[in-house]
């Protein structure tokens, strides 16, 4: 089994200090490390933001893509070599404004990638702008009279999207977090994890000790997770109590499993029988 301190690359980690990016970090290599996975086996998928400046500091196999495209990216790789690991990882401006579309599509066709998504509820690394997890009033650098808009509500979207596992954690909870990434992971089909990640410098409202006061882990209280219209239910709760945890976990097939094409053959071994050069030269 490869310790968590392989996996860190040796670069300079650029998050402010205190920034959630570090604890949902530490859960994404303790989960990988508890999974017995070789750095070979995973391929993390980060986008635009903050949180996207990830797959510098972590060795496994890492692909930095364009904002709002961690999904589609995400599944190209699945569908060419089902036996990869695929994590992805985005903000929440990255996955629920100009990713959101992707988040739909993937959800329904329920194809088997886990989806971490670091959720403060501003755009960080733009100097604290609203973004779509904002709440109604929220004063931010492009709402000063509070945000007129009322927020996405993610799980509910991908309840309603067709996700076999929707888990919402706190990145100021490493131990709980990692749990909920394990159980993503192992989960087969579309894992969405959205994580409530304080930002330190842009958000002085939802900090830490504010999370803490609030969150409780519904699976402590009995909460059916196969039961989608309870999952919706606990979706909407926001305010004096946060829950976090798993919301749904329903077994189908996936996406994979229903196209003929990688019944016979992943993908990837028919590449290799191609010859890259010849084929190059031919589209010249």
């Amino acid at each position: 089994m490869i310790d968590a301190k392989v996996l860190d690359s040796g670069r300079m980690i650029k998050w402010c200090p205190g920034c959630g990016n570090f604890g949902t970090f530490r859960a994404l290599k303790d989960a990988i490390v508890s999974l017995g996975l070789r750095q070979d086996q995973v391929v993390l998928v980060a986008g635009i933001g903050c949180s996207g400046t990830i797959t510098n500091y972590i060795k496994v196999n890492t692909f930095h893509t364009l904002h709002g495209r961690v999904l589609p990216v995400s599944m190209g790789i699945k569908l060419v070599n089902p036996r990869l690991t695929v994590i992805g990882s985005a903000g929440d401006g990255d996955a629920y404004a100009i990713g959101v579309a992707h988040l739909i599509h993937a959800a329904r066709k329920n194809i088997d990638i886990t989806y971490i998504v670091h959720n403060n509820k501003v755009y960080g690394l733009t100097t604290g702008q609203a973004s779509p997890t904002s709440d109604f009033g929220q004063v931010t650098r492009s709402t000063p009279i509070g945000a007129l808009e009322e927020p996405v509500n993610p799980l509910a979207l991908a309840l309603s999207s067709g996700a076999t596992f929707v888990a919402r954690g706190f990145a100021g909870d490493v131990k709980h977090l990692t749990k909920l990434i394990i159980e993503g992971i192992k989960h087969k089909g579309f894992a969405l994890i959205d994580v409530l990640q304080p930002c330190v410098v842009w958000d002085r409202v939802h900090s830490y000790s504010w999370y803490r006061e609030r969150v409780y882990d519904l699976n402590e209280e009995g909460h059916d997770t196969s039961d989608i219209v309870a999952a919706f239910r606990k979706s909407f709760e926001w305010g004096d109590r946060i829950p976090i945890g798993i919301f749904y976990k329903v077994d189908k097939p996936t996406y994979e499993e229903r196209l003929p094409q990688l019944k016979k053959i992943p993908i990837e071994e028919d590449l290799k029988a191609i010859k890259i050069k010849d084929l190059i030269e031919e589209l010249i």
